[in-house]
């Protein structure tokens, strides 16, 4: 009986341990309750989008990224108590490009500015940086403005 208990109270102070282990190396996701957009030059292809991609998720605290490379911008959702604006370019900027905040946004103004939420693909129909009208130009205008 004795060794019943022993074995059985060794197991159960294992399998605690090991979940105590995995709870502590599982990232939680990020919320985003603000969109960094950075004005980014250097980017030339796809790979140039992964590595700042890349580069961004290593972050704590980045939600999502978009990476619009024929526009010159990097779109990143972060929360705003686990990492600022300036890291983010930084980021960017550690990955061999050069990367400047060109807005801080609100999700809503973000929405406002584009017509979808951050982290939502633009549809096949919709124009370059998800918009209708304007491409990346008028977008980058109304991201600047907060519209």
């Amino acid at each position: 009986m004795t060794l019943k208990f022993i074995s059985s109270t060794a197991l159960v102070i294992t399998a605690v341990t090991l979940l105590v282990v995995l709870a502590f190396h599982v990232r939680a996701g990020a919320t985003a309750n603000a969109v960094a957009v950075l004005k980014t030059t250097g980017m030339t292809c796809s790979s140039c989008s992964s590595a700042i991609t890349k580069a961004l998720k290593r972050e704590s605290g980045v939600a999502v990224t978009e990476v619009d490379v024929a526009g010159g911008l990097v779109i990143v959702g972060y929360d705003t108590q686990r990492t600022k604006p300036e890291t983010l370019a930084q980021k960017v900027s550690d990955a061999g490009f050069s990367s400047n905040i060109y807005a801080v946004l609100t999700p809503e103004e973000f929405k406002q500015a584009t017509g979808r939420e951050i982290g939502r693909s633009a549809s096949a129909t919709t124009g370059c940086c998800g918009v209708n009208k304007g491409g990346c130009t008028n977008n980058r205008q109304n991201l600047a403005q907060g519209e």
